[in-house]
């Protein structure tokens, strides 16, 4: 198979994560990067994006009661 380090992946994964064996080959290519701190996907919500959602969902609409008390 091409495009795999096997060796340095098999390093991280025992000596790095602490895998054992069995735990190692049980995961998907995509679980091990996740493990090993890559792809984890989309960056935490900054203030700005906050404020997007807050201006596009409100919690209420001008006007409307607050009917909590």
């Amino acid at each position: 198979m091409s495009g795999f380090d096997w060796p340095a992946l098999m390093r991280a994964g025992f000596l790095g994560l602490r895998l054992t064996p069995d735990q190692f080959w049980r995961l998907t290519p995509a679980e091990l990067r996740l493990m090993l701190g890559q792809g984890s996907g989309v960056s935490a919500m900054n203030r700005a994006g906050l404020d997007a959602l807050l201006a596009a969902y409100p919690d209420k609409t001008q006007g409307e009661r607050d009917d909590r008390s």
